[in-house]
């Protein structure tokens, strides 16, 4: 594109874009500007109704409009007002669409129009339009011809499928010929445009259709727009905006554009680089077989260089082997990339930025760079509105309030420490592309959250965030997948889920939140997870066992929390199964902890399991497991819970001299792994238990002797048969 510009310097530019954004051309010649960008429109006062038209580093319309500004060439755009394209359709009813929703299927005039190249890269065996033009165009650096080449193949596919030119698709062109017209008029005009309007903009088409245009043009209806250009990101180049369709691979042009020399050496250094990042092997003399590699291919193919193609087979024979993790790693921190792009100051704010702007100044709240507490009265409005926008910006990835820990599950009280950062407002822009207003971003960015969750625990907490955030619509449609994968989810996954959803269903009426009632959704996940726990604590070794262990201790916290009658009967059943020969000792030892602490074992049935699991000749391993199910990992249970103490210390006074012998080993192991603190407060408390029984034993003889001399003190005369004996004064 520069060079065919600098070969035929033209004397306006016309660029496929709305005409009404002409005011933000200057802004993309800023020094300030980094692209990926997108030049953005939206419905003032509906910011829900907007389109972005985005921008790349090696986009030809940013190569042209840059290459225009740098030299002084005037340079506008051709197309259709975005005011036009925004404005009301009749029986239209506004939507914010869902960046992560799944698409229709499309019908064959759409995938013509859509993208008309692929139908030759298919008809060339190629398995996606990108891999046919990297090979014929990208990878073979030839010049202006491939101008001509296109338009000529865009003329034919136009040509046959002439009844696939949508009427808007007419009209936008009239637009472009009627602004084409008006800039000849100014000497020579070079139009940058996709390649679909090409055969339409032609001098003969433009003679043959002057008095037809204006008609088409005249008398569309319009809305009122505000324009602005936010920063954008390759990822959200893959996916279809404005006119165009995605990009697959932007990574890969970006480094195309940007290299000029060694292109697969660098491209395939990178991916070393970012492998051996990973933790992955990817040596210098790997990078240099993937380079010869894929010149190779190259040359057998017939291209003069290794494009997209080559590569990718050369990084999988070399660097992946049998494995699909280094190639699909590149596929998504490479071929797409990271990048995200910047905008200078003085642009118009994005309709995200100017919704939480209301926001604030509706709950009289001011961004700091300080750093400032706030303590939230969930009881009243205003401290319901904050605590919801906190969790909001929390959600869209854009933490400027920070919760405070010594908020207590169930009070009224929440605690934040605000503090502003100057990348949340480009986190911001990021998160327009969920929706133009706070709530609609954040409805939209739940629910793409619940279709990408991968298991129960994370499905049941981002329900809890979408309750705290006050998106009833997001936690109706989280409930509905939790329910729907609770179906066919492990126990693991179960007991993660079951925290949260007590917490919601516990405390949702007090923070006044309104939610169906979840306890029929917990009472299910409770009761399959029972039934799966007996089967999932068999036979596990000690590391799974420990991962068991914390996913039962938060199950128990969350049935006890909510103290459902019929979720914590399933819950003893499960806890009455582990208790039995093949469960991890472990898992044991904790069970029958649990249950006694309900009360459901009383202390000689605890003595008895304790004889039975440190009974002689079992393997001190397992005996040590035991215990630390039993005492907690912390000592807990011994330290807050004397009875237990005093089980244990019962227990251990009554082993015989052998028999003892046995059991230190284990035990002492089990006790080694509490803190010193810990193990401190334990030896006074046993301590305190031989007092307590000394101090029931008592020799009556010995206290007798010092009654005379009481007596004595006090006056009265001593009885005879407390006149002092013997050696006794």
């Amino acid at each position: 594109m520069a060079r065919a510009l600098e070969a035929n310097p033209p004397a306006t530019l016309l660029i496929e874009g709305p005409v009404d954004a002409d005011s933000l051309l200057p802004f993309l010649n800023d020094p300030a500007l980094v692209p990926p960008v997108a030049v953005m429109a939206h419905v003032q006062g509906q910011p829900e109704r907007s389109v972005f038209y985005p921008l790349a580093e090696f986009s030809p319309e940013f190569v042209a409009i840059r290459w225009a500004l740098a030299r002084g060439v005037p340079v506008a755009f051709m197309d259709l007002p975005a005011a036009v394209t925004l404005a009301p359709k009749e029986d239209e009813a506004p939507a914010e669409a869902d960046p992560d929703a799944e698409s229709p299927p499309a019908s064959p005039a759409d995938a013509v129009r859509s993208d008309p190249l692929a139908l030759l890269a298919q008809a060339a065996g190629y398995s996606d339009f990108e891999r046919w033009w990297d090979a014929l165009v990208e990878s073979r650096g030839e010049g202006e011809a491939v101008f001509a080449a296109i338009a000529e193949v865009m003329a034919a596919v136009r040509e046959a499928e002439d009844d696939h030119t949508s009427g808007r698709d007419l009209i936008r062109e009239a637009q472009m010929r009627q602004t084409i017209r008006a800039a000849l008029k100014k000497g020579s005009v070079a139009v940058v445009c996709g390649a679909w309007h090409a055969p339409a903009l032609t001098p003969e088409v433009l003679a043959r259709e002057a008095k037809a245009d204006p008609a088409l043009v005249k008398g569309l209806p319009k809305a009122k727009v505000a324009l602005t250009i936010t920063p954008w990101t390759h990822g959200r180049l893959t996916q279809a905006s404005g006119y165009g369709a995605g990009v697959t691979s932007p990574g890969w042009y970006a480094h195309l554009y940007s290299t000029p020399a060694q292109v697969s050496e660098r491209w395939l250094t990178r991916s070393a680089r970012l492998l051996r990042a990973r933790g992955l092997d990817a040596s210098s003399a790997q990078v240099i077989d993937a380079v010869r590699l894929a010149d190779a291919l190259a040359a057998l193919r017939g291209r003069h260089l290794a494009g997209l193609d080559e590569l990718t087979d050369a990084t999988q024979a070399v660097f992946a082997w049998d494995s699909d993790t280094p190639l699909r790693l590149l596929s998504e921190e490479l071929f797409v990339g990271e990048a995200l792009g910047s905008v200078p100051g003085g642009l118009p704010a994005v309709p995200l930025e100017q919704d939480l702007a209301a926001t604030l100044g509706r709950l009289r709240l001011k961004r700091e760079a300080t750093t400032r507490d706030q303590v939230l009265d969930l009881r009243e409005d205003a401290g319901l509105g904050r605590s919801q926008l906190f969790h909001r910006l929390n959600l869209l990835g854009v933490p400027w309030a920070k919760e405070g820990a010594s908020r207590g599950s169930g009070t009224f009280k929440e605690t934040w420490t605000l503090r502003w950062e100057p990348e949340f407002s480009v986190r911001l822009v990021e998160a327009s592309r969920y929706g133009n207003t706070l709530v609609r971003a954040a409805h939209t960015a739940a629910t793409s959250q619940a279709r990408r969750a991968p298991d129960l625990g994370t499905l049941s907490a981002l329900l809890e965030v979408t309750r705290l955030c006050g998106l009833p619509g997001a936690s109706d449609f989280t409930l509905a997948r939790l329910s729907e994968r609770a179906a066919d989810a492990d126990t693991a996954a179960l007991l993660l889920a079951l925290p949260p959803l007590a917490r919601l269903a516990r405390y949702g009426d007090v923070r006044a939140r309104e939610g169906d009632d979840l306890r029929p959704v917990f009472r299910t996940l409770v009761a399959r997870a029972a039934a799966g726990l007996p089967n999932a604590a068999h036979a596990l070794g000690e590391e799974a066992a420990q991962t068991l262990h914390t996913q039962i201790a938060g199950a128990d916290a969350a049935v006890r929390l909510l103290d459902d009658p019929e979720a914590s009967g399933e819950w003893v059943a499960a806890l009455h199964a582990l208790d039995a020969p093949g469960t991890a000792p472990l898992l044991r030892g904790d069970a029958v902890n649990r249950l006694r602490d309900r009360g459901l074992l009383d202390a000689e049935a605890v003595q008895a399991r304790l004889a039975s699991a440190l009974a002689p000749g079992a393997p001190p391993l397992d005996v040590a497991a035991w215990l630390g199910g039993f005492i907690g990992g912390d000592g807990e249970t011994l330290r807050h819970d004397p009875a237990v103490l005093g089980l244990l210390d019962t227990w251990v006074v009554g082993l015989d001299p052998e028999a003892f012998g046995d059991v230190l080993p284990p035990l002492r192991r089990a006790l080694s792994r509490l803190e010193p603190n810990a193990r401190r407060t334990l030896g006074e408390d046993l301590r305190g238990l031989e007092r307590a029984a000394q101090a029931t034993a008592t020799d009556h003889d010995l206290g007798a002797g010092v009654v005379p001399v009481v007596l004595r003190l006090l006056g009265v005369a001593v009885p005879p048969e407390f006149q002092p004996t013997g050696d006794v004064q």
